[in-house]
């Protein structure tokens, strides 16, 4: 796969035009619409080697686990080029009936705030040069401020 140039930052390449973790997909599922544009890069050699390291893990497989699908799934319906619509009438097709959006969505935005998690926060935020920024309470909100989405 090519690695691609992208602006680099203190965890290696930055990809700015992903969408936010916090962001949901019109079944009301945040971090979905940011998994698959990770996937689409993906599959055509764009998604960084920094990206690529958490590629189907993190966020994408906790997702996955949630919903009760492998992320390889997914990978192989995107790779068929479905448009948008296609993807969601087969997302429908894969995805349980009860998506349990609010669980989802509640474990995704309070990810790094249990007291386990909260020191390895704590190692990425310093390692990202924003250990004294206190308002970065979440791995979603090191994503935003690593992208630029908080200044």
């Amino acid at each position: 796969m090519e690695e691609h140039q992208d602006e680099q930052g203190p965890t290696g390449a930055i990809l700015r035009d992903l969408p936010s973790p916090y962001e949901a997909h019109p079944c009301g599922l945040l971090h979905l619409p940011r998994f698959l544009a990770k996937i689409r890069k993906f599959l055509v050699g764009e998604l960084p080697k920094s990206y690529r390291r958490n590629f189907t893990k993190g966020f994408d497989g906790f997702l996955c686990l949630h919903l009760g699908i492998e992320p390889q799934e997914v990978i192989d319906m995107v790779r068929d080029g479905l448009s948008e619509k296609e993807i969601w009438i087969r997302l429908e097709e894969m995805l349980p009936n009860d998506l349990q959006a609010h669980k989802w969505n509640r474990k995704l935005v309070q990810m790094g705030m249990s007291s386990m998690a909260k020191e390895k926060l704590e190692e990425v935020k310093a390692n990202m040069g924003a250990a004294d920024r206190d308002d970065l309470v979440s791995f979603a909100d090191v994503i935003e401020y690593d992208e630029g989405r908080i200044g």
